[in-house]
């Protein structure tokens, strides 16, 4: 791929070329992620870690670039200039609330999806009936099920045990990252301003 003097490219004639990689690269014509491209297609220095994008919604591309494979990989194209842009000052509400949704979507819908094809039935039905995850009181309500459907899914032998026991332990992950940074951030700017109040 032809990067100019800028580190420019035009979007719709990469997004119709270019075969999105694993991992990191040293330059964009050794390859690229999905946040990489991004960083090219702002005209930014390379990197995965592109400064006009939200770090919650860079890291969620960052991880599902990887994760996939090569084929599947390529459907990432589209998003990718779509997250260009979505920046917000960090701690904001707007980053909480993506923090938040990432994590009731990562709960609720992506983990019991494959823990259901693990033939673990139970487990993804006690998170599917979790209440929705939009603060870090219902965050703490997913500890005890996130963990449990993971240890399930570590333990059983079924053909998606991996991806059943990745998502259920990304699930579980993602708890302790939203509780250390978004989710601590709200929890702490609330405790400010009741302090504050009283």
């Amino acid at each position: 791929m032809k990067v100019d003097n800028d580190n420019k490219v035009n979007a719709t004639t990469v997004l119709d070329t270019i075969k999105l990689a694993k991992g990191q690269h040293p330059t964009p014509e050794a390859g690229m992620c999905a946040m990489e491209l991004a960083s090219v297609l702002a005209g930014e220095p390379f990197s995965d870690s592109p400064r006009c994008v939200s770090p919650i919604i860079a890291n969620f591309m960052r991880r599902w670039n990887d994760a996939m494979d090569n084929t599947d990989r390529q459907m990432l194209l589209p998003y990718v200039p779509k997250v260009i842009g979505t920046l917000a000052s960090s701690g904001s509400r707007v980053e909480r609330a993506r923090a938040f949704m990432l994590y009731d979507w990562l709960v609720r819908e992506c983990a019991p999806a494959w823990l259901e094809l693990a033939g673990l039935a139970e487990h993804a039905a006690a998170l599917q009936e979790l209440p929705p995850i939009t603060d870090v009181e219902s965050a703490l309500k997913t500890v005890g099920p996130t963990h449990m459907a993971g240890r399930a899914a570590r333990a059983a032998h079924a053909a998606y045990d991996a991806y059943a026991a990745s998502a259920a332990y990304d699930a579980y992950d993602a708890y302790a990252a939203y509780t250390a940074s978004a989710a601590y951030a709200a929890y702490t700017a609330y405790t400010a301003s009741a302090a504050h109040a009283a």
